[in-house]
């Protein structure tokens, strides 16, 4: 039978309900500094928690509930004679229900340029030690950390006049991913005021739950969808969906990818992408011309793509948008007109994300799960310093040519490799992406872009083992070629490229992506 409850929440939802409902079952309400004015303001009677330990609450507030008195009625154990001996020579009583939630750190961290000692004074120490008293005797104690499980608890008292075990086990296991999230999220930001860069020995992350999904990444697999805290400025986790279906895991993952990728970009640009892969990349005065250059790439896959833009889609491109069938089109926002035309068909997704251009911070991890393990490594936030270009054939590229390397080079960044992009005019002509060897992938990117190929620029992700790649180059018309550099036989590549007449240059800079 439950004779006690403690409540201290800073989430106050639905508290006053819940203490008068407590008290209607005959349990008394201890409580704490502000919830115990708010309860006694509506109504509730409250010991205070000084009553309870004969000690004042302390030190602005910090020192209320760290106290045998209140440990010792959580963590006496029922059933153990000696425990209930010694409590009661203690003068302790039991405490039969904590109701806690903790100060609100996430909140604090996340206004945006916040002082560092706010922070800090929003880091709970009685909330969650309480709360794990608790939570490591659930047999004989109920803990409640969300405002959800109140009327569940309820429910049960009024009908059995006590909580099942089975509801206590749950309850304490979500105290213990509660204050292991509520602890992460202390030492991430903590770690982020370092004035270092480093991989810390032991790894812990977390994330919230933002969507369950229908299934992964085929039917018969199950999925969800997990926020990062934090670290999420111009991420698709942020976008506002303003039509269409819900995003299904592979539309996540490949939307993803096409955000990747436009982050490089600052002029007006389009991406499409198809199963992770960019198939058409456009850059121009306007978003519209952007779109065009885009779709016209490969006007082949982009359909079933998904498109991002770094621009407002006008009603002129989403008149375009809507002659073929595209999965999602992203973008920092859209035009009245243009939601009216795209709305038109119920099949597509329409997500607005303003800071769409926000780039990844620094510091910032990519993960990738492996069986048994976690690789971790920094985010790839480099192209290559212009300085360090060096031109190693005879023939010198053009100004023109240099920036359509510098085009073609942002896009096979992101392709899967090997990976070889053509591109002209700020417009990708072919893309081959994730073959087992390069020339299969310079003979993919050839055939999708096929006469247009000439006078293009070929982009490579990592060095040619071979001259292969510029034999096919120049049997496609390919004028300049821009690779990393590297390989025991650069020479041959170097070779082939004066006996063409292809301008070539390395990077130093290899941009694998698997």
């Amino acid at each position: 039978m439950l004779k006690r409850a403690l409540i201290s929440v800073s989430d106050k939802t639905g508290i006053v309900e819940f203490a008068k409902e407590l008290l209607s079952l005959g349990i008394e309400i201890i409580s704490t500094g502000g919830t115990a004015s708010l309860l006694e303001k509506n109504g509730v009677k409250v010991t205070g928690i000084s009553d309870v330990t004969g000690f004042p609450e302390c030190l602005d507030g910090r020192v209320k509930t760290l106290h045998p008195k209140v440990h010792g009625g959580l963590l006496a154990i029922r059933s153990n004679p000696d425990h209930m001996k010694q409590i009661n020579e203690l003068g302790i009583e039991p405490i039969d229900m904590v109701v806690v939630n903790l100060y609100p750190f996430k909140q604090t961290i996340l206004k945006g340029n916040v002082a560092i000692e706010e922070a800090i004074e929003n880091i709970d120490i009685g909330g969650p030690t309480m709360l794990r008293s608790a939570a490591k005797n659930y047999r004989d104690v109920v803990v409640l950390v969300d405002p959800a499980d109140y009327q569940p608890v309820l429910n049960e008292l009024k009908q059995t006049q006590e909580v099942s075990l089975k509801t206590k086990f749950r309850l304490s296991y979500k105290v213990f991913e509660h204050t292991s999230h509520y602890d992460t999220l202390i030492q991430q930001y903590l770690r982020s005021k370092l004035d270092e860069e480093f991989f810390p020995s032991t790894l812990t992350l977390t994330f919230e739950k933002t969507q369950e999904m229908r299934y992964g990444e085929n039917p018969h697999q199950k999925a969800v969808f997990y926020k990062e805290i934090g670290a999420c400025v111009g991420c698709l986790a942020e976008a506002e969906q303003l039509h269409g279906k819900e995003l299904s895991f592979n539309n996540i993952n490949d939307a993803n990818g096409a955000l990747e990728l436009l982050k490089e970009f600052e002029e007006p640009t389009v991406v499409a992408v198809k199963h992770a892969n960019p198939c058409g990349v456009g850059s121009a005065e306007s978003i519209y011309k952007a779109y065009m250059k885009a779709y016209e790439g490969d006007p082949v896959s982009i359909f079933g793509g998904i498109v991002a833009a770094n621009r407002e889609i006008d009603a002129k491109t989403a008149e375009e948008m809507n002659k073929i069938f595209l999965e999602i089109v992203i973008a920092p926002s859209f035009s009245e007109q243009a939601l009216e035309i795209l709305r038109k068909k119920k099949n597509i997704r329409l997500l607005k994300l303003p800071n769409i251009s926000q780039k990844i911070p620094e510091g910032a991890y990519d993960m990738k799960k492996v069986g048994g393990g976690l690789l971790v490594q920094n985010i790839n936030n480099m192209l290559y310093d212009d300085e360090d270009i060096k031109v190693v054939t005879e023939k010198q590229p053009t100004t023109e040519e240099l920036e359509t390397m510098k085009f073609a080079m942002k896009v096979v960044k992101h392709t899967k490799s090997n990976a070889i992009v053509l591109a002209k005019n700020k417009q990708t002509l072919g893309i081959g992406p994730g073959q087992a060897n390069r020339i299969t992938a310079a003979r993919i990117a050839i055939a999708n872009g096929k006469e247009k190929c000439k006078g293009s620029v070929m982009a490579s992700d990592a060095f040619f083992p071979f001259p292969d790649c510029v034999e096919a180059a120049h049997e496609a018309g390919v004028a300049a070629i821009i690779q990393p550099g590297g390989s025991i036989k650069d020479n041959e590549s170097i070779e082939a490229c004066n006996k063409y007449g292809i301008a070539m240059v390395f990077t130093g800079m290899r941009h694998f992506k698997h």
